[in-house]
C-alpha cells in the first residue's frame, strides 16, 4: 500500500534553476535596458559608449585620464570590461529578485523584502559613485542614472510580473 502525501501540490517548493534560470533572464532585461539607455544618451551628445567606458575606466584604472568628457578617449576594451561586470551584477541583482518573489508566492509577508531592495539598488549605485568616484558621477549626469535605473526596474518589474501574475505584496 502506497503512502499517501498530505503535501499539496502549491506547498512543494519550486526547483532553484527555475528561480536562476529567471533572476538570469530578468537581470539580463535589466542590463539590457540601462545600456540601451545610456547608449541613445551618449549618441544624442555624440559620443556613443562614452558612459561604459567611464565608468570601466573608473571601476579598473580609478578614473585615470577623466578630465574633460568632450576629449576623453573611448576605450573599446574599457566598454567590454564594464559590460561585462554591469551584466554579472544585473544578473546577480535579478536571482536576487526571482529569489524574494518566489518567497513572497509562498508567504506574502515578504513582499517587503523587495520594495527594500528596489530602495536600496536604487540608490545604491549614486551612494557608492558619491564615496568612491564622485569625479565619474560629476561627468555623468545623475538625472540620467536615475532614469537608466527606473527604466531597468521598469522592465525587470514587469517580466517578474508576467510570470508571477497572482503575487500578493502585503508590507
Amino acid at each position: 500500500m502506497a503512502a499517501q502525501s498530505n503535501v499539496k501540490a502549491a506547498e512543494i517548493p519550486k526547483n532553484d534553476a527555475h528561480i536562476y534560470h529567471e533572476g538570469f533572464l530578468g537581470g539580463l532585461i535589466g542590463a539590457l535596458t540601462v545600456a540601451a539607455w545610456f547608449l541613445i544618451v551618449d549618441s544624442f551628445q555624440g559620443r556613443p559608449l562614452l558612459t561604459p567606458s567611464i565608468l570601466g575606466s573608473a571601476l579598473f584604472k580609478g578614473g585615470a585620464g577623466l578630465i574633460s568628457l568632450q576629449t576623453y578617449p573611448i576605450s573599446f576594451e574599457m566598454v567590454l570590461m564594464f559590460t561585462w561586470v554591469h551584466g554579472m551584477v544585473f544578473v546577480a541583482i535579478g536571482v536576487a529578485c526571482a529569489w524574494l518573489l518566489d518567497l513572497a508566492e509562498r508567504d506574502p509577508n515578504y513582499g517587503i523584502g523587495i520594495l527594500i531592495l528596489f530602495v536600496i539598488l536604487e540608490f545604491g549605485f549614486i551612494g557608492v559613485g558619491l564615496i568612491f568616484a564622485d569625479k565619474v558621477l560629476q561627468a555623468l549626469a545623475i538625472p540620467d542614472i536615475l532614469i537608466g535605473n527606473l527604466l531597468a526596474a521598469g522592465t525587470m518589474g514587469a517580466f517578474f510580473w508576467k510570470r508571477h501574475p497572482h503575487l500578493k505584496i502585503h508590507p
